[in-house]
């Protein structure tokens, strides 16, 4: 009977999720009822499969909207209708139109207008008109004739107390106050849950309503196979095919990668394909294997990942650099006959290439097959004390003080009560857009409108109207295309290389980099700035602390420094037993059967499953759920309670020690959603490796590749810093050397025009643009008249010192551009050849300070190019140690000075925050500082700066820090150009 249910999916209008509509449905006796999310399918078939394991009919159809006008309602009368309600709406979102407000001819979907929308007499067969409880009244006199074409409709979308939640999701839709929404832009009040017998009892007189919405009920049949994978079946267009193509690539990759008599490689590659044809996972291993064969035609770089890369067949292909075998991984976590979906494979480019990998896959794979996985952005506390703030109209000062300090309220009110206790009703995966999964892509065997509308965001690309979860729980398994920075570093310093050496560097084989001495001096010593994934200050502590210099110890600590193995107090485990491996003692004997290698630490994800079949006695079906919902892949919270009763149940029958079997439980808990794989952190550590053997061996130019990337865990201070210290020499932007990005000339590092803040994108172009056409600049004049600066830009690169060459200082320069562009002449497109013709004054000689210089750098750079803080401090006072010497300090307290790098912030157990802080000292090294809470909130640490600290020196494992007593920003000599 319910024709018209709105889920919180009709973002901003719907508040109720899709258990509470189940839950609503039995409460009041209806056995039926369609999902019509307003313009999209986001939860349809979601909602089809919860309805039927709560043993109701659950069907899937759409509320056709333009803004706040309701246009029409489709039903879909069975897959194909859904399909076509999808279709619909994706040609609208692609074709950027407004809905037409009469519905197109539908073959397999009934159409409900609202009342008054449409004339009874131009209805097709499949058209009704919907008729509201309050529509009764007007209705009564009208032709008997008209009821045929009459259904009912009672809308639901909020509880009845919800209602005004629903007004103020209203509101943050329209962005406008409360007070201003219209009632045209809100709901009815009455869009709520009735008992059936209420609605039939409200349509007692109007029996064919009745018959007719049961009559069309009844036509309504939604099948849908859940348990069918719904990826592309085949690569080749039949699956013997693609099994012998699969089998071809592996052993063509086997000789490669493994000395033709290697039977172990052989065998393994042969019980893997076999395993992979049982399962029909043949074509994904294809598609995927198809995606890295164009990246290599096209020398992209990418790294393969995830628990594919367990796969010997994975590694042959070349899909992956990492070699199982070698790495003992475990080939259960990969693929074993119980499990239903594939392995995924993470495939990640260079920031640079991935659009291109999206335009390959779908120009391969057919648009129409193919799209980008979506996702729900949530309403989080913070962001929803925001939204609710602006509706009440309150400052956003106020806003802010209840963000960040929701007890210390300035002007704490009924309003600001009423917005808190909202936010705290709201769960917290409440949706409030749809946005583009990070990485995902779907690649179906059916047209992808079999099961989802499709939206059109910012990269055009169409864009499922779903997320993951519920991509998985229907039968899809996607291809993670990721993109990192990383990558792109690696690629530009290689380029960098050819260019200012005239070097072709390979590193498509880093086994070769395993072995080096130079590399792992420098992986010993931490140095490891720039290189991916190893240089956060919490990485390149724990690589100190575990003497890291090979690549099974930093797999290791990739996986380690995660959240799940710190938190649960086994990092500090895993460091005590690799210094000390005589003092292990293991918790079980199935621990040092399964865990010797990490001297009984749980610290991949597959170790979770390995501890759990071995001693939790859970079969590999079991053990492979508990380690997917340990990862946060899985989230059905009953099967985890059923598989936790399996395992302590086991451990009581074998007499285990109820402490050791809760020890065991608790840190297999705490992995959840933390841990890498082991392959995963084989993989990243291949990648480190490639980026520390580019470091080691060509330094400035792999801090050229960084700095040109845009990216790594630290501000471009600290790049800068980490050329000059590799012997790099660093000049400021000219306009006669430098390129858009940052280049080398020889040790010359000259920043790029991007560097500079402020200076517009298209005038940084066009400099080294104009230069390669015309030549060289000779003069202010001449680079005014040929690329059109304005005032305001040539005042910017005067400034940071870009027409040095001249000779002329800055401020006759700056004399000169006013002169030059105050001048009507520069209108005269022909003055070029007039230029020398020009009469040019003549300006006293007027000095810059050094001073001057340094302001204008951290002003136009954001941090000090020619110098450093220390050379602005008032105070030569540089502290009484360098942090290459604290590690002899121990115990002691010291002072130092350092400029902030950068910092951590970290909740306490007790609700305060400490930060952890990077500094470097007066010779560019690093220390690293701890400030405790009440440290932190008498000396507090901002975003920047040069700082005197005061501390004690502790040492963790050999790892020396400062726990900060007093710390504060050094004074500053007065800036001269306000002078």
């Amino acid at each position: 009977m319910l024709l018209n249910v709105h889920s919180c999916y009709s973002l901003r209008y719907g508040t109720l999720s899709l258990d509470q509509i189940i839950e609503g449905m039995l409460l009041c006796g209806y056995d039926t009822a369609v999902l019509t999310d307003i313009n999209n399918s986001s939860a349809s078939l979601n909602f089809i499969k919860k309805c039927r394991t709560a043993g109701l009919n659950g069907l899937a159809g759409m509320e056709f909207r333009n803004g706040d006008q309701l246009l029409y309602i489709g039903i879909a009368k069975n897959e194909y209708g859904f399909q076509e309600l999808n279709e619909f709406m994706t040609k609208a979102n692609r074709d950027e139109v407004k809905l037409p407000s009469t519905a197109p001819e539908f073959n397999n979907v009934f159409l409900i207008y609202p009342y008054g929308a449409i004339d009874v007499k131009g209805l097709r067969d499949n058209e009704f008109i919907g008729i509201q409880p309050t529509d009764l009244n007007r209705i009564v006199f009208e032709p008997a004739s008209n009821y045929d074409r009459y259904v009912i409709l009672q809308t639901v979308s909020f509880r009845k107390h919800e209602f005004k939640l629903h007004t103020q999701l209203r509101a943050v839709a329209h962005n406008l106050l409360i007070s201003q929404l219209q009632s045209s832009q809100v709901g009815r009040p009455d869009e709520v849950f009735l008992t059936k017998v209420q609605l039939l009892n409200a349509y007692k007189h109007f029996p064919t309503l009745i018959s007719n919405t049961n009559k069309l009920l009844g036509q309504c049949s939604f099948d849908f196979d859940f348990k069918k994978i719904k990826n592309k079946e085949t690569f080749t267009g039949n699956r013997y095919d693609d099994k012998q193509l699969l089998q071809k690539y592996a052993l063509d990759g086997l000789k490669r990668r493994y000395n033709s008599g290697d039977k172990v490689a052989r065998d393994r590659v042969l019980k893997e394909l076999d395993i992979i044809d049982n399962l029909n996972f043949s074509s994904y291993f294809l598609i995927t294997d198809d995606i890295c064969r164009y990246a290599r035609s096209k020398d992209f770089y990418y790294v393969g990942r995830g628990s594919g890369a367990n796969s010997v067949v994975a590694y042959c292909l070349g899909i992956t650099d990492v070699c199982p075998i070698e790495l003992n991984l475990y080939f259960e976590r990969f693929l074993n006959p119980k499990r239903q979906s594939p392995p995924d494979f993470d495939v990640d480019f260079s920031w640079t290439d991935r659009d291109e990998i999206y335009d390959y896959i779908f120009r391969r794979y057919q648009s129409g097959h193919t799209a980008l996985m979506g996702a729900m952005s949530t309403f989080q506390d913070r962001s929803m004390i925001r939204e609710m703030g602006k509706v009440y109209g309150l400052p956003k000062g106020e806003i802010d003080r209840m963000v960040l300090e929701p007890d210390n309220m300035l002007n704490k009110n009924e309003v600001t009560d009423t917005i808190l206790s909202i936010c705290g009703q709201l769960p917290p995966d409440f949706p409030n857009l749809r946005t583009i999964h990070a990485c995902g892509v779907l690649i179906s065997e059916k047209p992808i409108t079999c099961y989802s509308a499709l939206d059109y965001p910012p990269k055009n690309l169409p864009t499922v109207q779903f997320d993951m979860h519920v991509a998985e729980s229907i039968g899809f398994e996607k291809f993670d295309i990721l993109s990192q920075r990383g990558l792109g570093h690696i690629k530009e310093c290689i380029d960098v290389i050819k260019v200012n050496r005239g070097k072709d560097v390979d590193i498509s084989n880093p086994h070769r980099f395993f072995n080096d001495p130079k590399i792992a001096d420098q992986l010993r010593s931490a140095n490891t700035i720039g290189c991916f994934y190893i240089e956060s200050p919490a990485m390149r502590q724990l690589i100190s602390k575990l003497d890291c210099d090979n690549y099974l110890t930093l797999v290791a600590a990739s996986s380690i420094i995660r959240p799940g193995v710190a938190s649960s107090g086994m990092m500090k485990t895993y460091i005590e037993r690799h210094k000390n491996p005589e003092k292990v003692q293991y918790l079980h004997p199935a621990f040092k059967q399964e865990l010797e290698d990490t001297y009984g630490v749980m610290v991949y994800q597959e170790d979770v499953m390995k501890i759990g079949h071995r001693f939790g006695g859970l079969d590999l079906a079991d053990a492979d759920v508990l380690r997917r919902m340990m990862s946060g892949k899985y989230r059905n919270k009953k099967h985890l309670v059923e598989i936790e009763d399996k395992f302590f149940a086991h451990c009581k029958a074998q007499d285990y020690p109820e402490e050791i079997s809760k020890e065991v439980w608790r840190q297999m808990e705490s992995f959840a959603g933390y841990s890498f794989n082991k392959a995963h952190s084989a993989s990243f550590a291949v990648e480190s490796y490639q980026s520390l053997f580019l470091k080691t061996y060509y330094p400035i130019e792999f801090m050229v590749g960084v700095l040109n990337n845009y990216g790594g865990f630290y501000n471009r201070m600290v790049y800068v810093n980490e050329a000059k210290r590799a012997g790099g020499e660093i000049q400021l932007p000219c306009v006669n050397e430098s390129e858009l990005r940052t280049s080398i000339q020889g040790k010359q590092v000259y920043l790029g025009f991007d560097c500079i803040l402020n200076l517009e994108g298209k005038l940084a172009e066009r400099i080294p643009a104009e230069r390669l056409l015309q030549g060289e600049y000779t003069s202010l004049e001449n680079f005014t008249l040929r690329t059109s600066a304005s005032l305001e830009q040539l005042i910017i690169l005067i400034r940071c010192g870009a027409f040095r060459f001249t000779g002329i200082g800055k401020k006759e320069l700056l004399w000169e551009a006013h002169l030059l562009l105050s001048d009507k002449r520069k209108e005269n497109t022909s003055a070029l050849l007039f230029e020398n013709m020009m009469a040019k004054p003549v300006l006293p000689k007027l000095e810059t300070h050094f001073l001057e210089d340094l302001y204008d750098e951290i002003q136009l750079f954001g941090f000090c190019v020619s110098g450093s803080l220390f050379d602005i401090a008032k105070s030569e006072y540089r502290g009484g140690i360098n942090g290459k010497d604290l590690k002899e300090a121990e115990g002691r307290i010291v002072r130092i000075v350092g400029v902030l790098a950068t910092y951590k912030i970290v909740p306490t157990k007790n609700g305060t925050t400490m930060k952890f802080g990077t500094f470097l000292d007066v010779e560019g090294n690093f220390f690293d500082t701890v400030h405790f809470a009440p440290s932190l909130k008498k000396y507090p640490l901002y975003s920047s700066g040069l700082y005197l600290i005061e501390g004690k020196v502790v040492l963790d494992f050999g790892c020396p820090a400062i726990e900060v007593i007093k710390c504060g920003r050094m004074p500053m000599q007065p800036d001269p150009r306000s002078a």
